[in-house]
């Protein structure tokens, strides 16, 4: 297997984008791409994105992209893993370039999810969820996180106040990122102040519907040593894994096992630990799911992911700082195109290139993509080299 390398990463504005196409934001994102590497050499491309065909009726997307993109007769393939989509786009990137079948390979996440109403939206998301038994009597995921919400905080203790606080600490970073939907703080009274949503979570626990792309270029340490535009980053692990589809057939809903045995996996194959790695970007589509995944990489013990955000661990300048791009919370979340923007923020971080939000020697990252209620997990290891 050869080794890999991330040589160009691209991204639109994640928000309400009203004036574009499903079609020009992929298209959008891929061509800042190809300028951030410094050449337009693909060799194969691979979509991320969840639904389409329900928020655009467009399906698809390996032609619809390829063609607006001026690469008729390129290799294409779209993947879906609901909202871990676009990080399984970037592993199916990999294992073209690492196994000798592409010497390029680009990967773009997209999702174009304002051109229905919030009824609709919620309804296509529901299709994450297990569709007999979940969706069909009623359950959406603020609904299926606020279970998980209860839980924890019946086990373990954990506080409104402490929820609140992922959310206000995702806002302080975000802020700093021009990509952001939401670029502003909050504090922790707004969030418990705003509109319920499913109790115990607000709006401001919930991440926000989001129209957006996301794309990173793949080639080989050799190749990217040629080129040298930027300093190296390599993908030196991927972890997948896969766990129940509904809540009511785990063991321990407390428990993401997709996520723990993903992490294990990705750390393995990297030859890490967590305690080896500087930064993380995890999928905090609620400020529970945050908490419940710094819990199961191991970042912190069980129980105390709480009070880690609450005392400062995962803040920017912490011990361990978590999602320092935002986060899908005030980021924003195209489903689809999630998983890439996650790699995009960690090559910027481990380039030195992020600017403001900028962690200071930072070399190893960890990004966590996930699908529904933990149903489906991909988490990358990048490095500087």
């Amino acid at each position: 297997m050869r080794d890999v390398a991330i040589i160009g990463i691209g991204m639109t504005r994640f928000g309400e984008l009203w004036e574009m196409s499903l079609r020009d934001i992929a298209v959008e994102a891929a061509l800042k791409c190809l300028d951030d590497a410094g050449t337009e050499h693909i060799d194969s491309v691979t979509i991320g994105c969840m639904s389409s065909g329900l928020f655009n009726q467009q399906e698809h997307l390996a032609s619809l992209v390829t063609d607006y993109l001026g690469r008729r007769n390129t290799p294409a393939v779209r993947v879906e893993s609901a909202c871990a989509s676009g990080g399984m786009a970037v592993r199916s990137a990999f294992m073209e370039v690492a196994s000798g079948i592409s010497d390029y390979a680009i990967a773009i996440g997209v999702e174009k999810m304002t051109d229905v109403d919030g009824n609709l939206a919620t309804k296509a998301l529901a299709t994450a969820a297990d569709g007999d038994y979940e969706a069909f009597h009623g359950i959406n995921f603020p609904g299926l996180y606020a279970l998980l919400a209860n839980a924890h905080m019946e086990k373990y203790g954990t506080t409104r106040e402490q929820l609140a606080e992922v959310a206000v600490k995702n806002h302080r970073n975000g802020a700093l990122n021009p990509h952001s939907q939401f670029p502003r703080e909050i504090t922790t009274d707004t969030v418990l102040k705003s509109a319920m949503i499913a109790d115990p979570l607000r709006l401001f626990d919930c991440s926000p519907i989001t129209d957006g792309a996301a794309a990173v270029l793949i080639t080989t340490v050799e190749e990217a040593r040629k080129i040298g535009k930027h300093p190296l980053v390599v993908i030196s692990g991927i972890g997948t894994a896969t766990d129940t589809i509904a809540l009511y057939q785990r063991k321990d809903i407390l428990k993401m096992d997709a996520v723990q045995m993903a992490g294990k996996r990705a750390l393995q194959m990297a030859g890490k630990t967590i305690h080896d790695v500087d930064f993380a970007e995890v999928h905090d589509c609620f400020t529970i799911a945050e908490i419940m995944v710094l819990e199961a990489l191991g970042i912190v013990e069980p129980g105390q992911g709480g009070p880690a955000t609450q005392n400062g661990h995962t803040a920017l300048n912490g011990k361990f700082p978590v999602n320092p791009s935002g986060g899908l919370k005030s980021k924003g979340h195209p489903v689809g195109a999630t998983g890439v923007a996650q790699i995009c923020e960690a090559a910027l971080q481990l380039r030195g290139q992020a600017d403001k939000r900028q962690i200071n020697n930072a070399r190893t990252a960890l990004t966590q993509n996930m699908g529904g209620s933990g149903g489906s997990c991909v988490i990358h290891i990048l490095e500087a080299k």
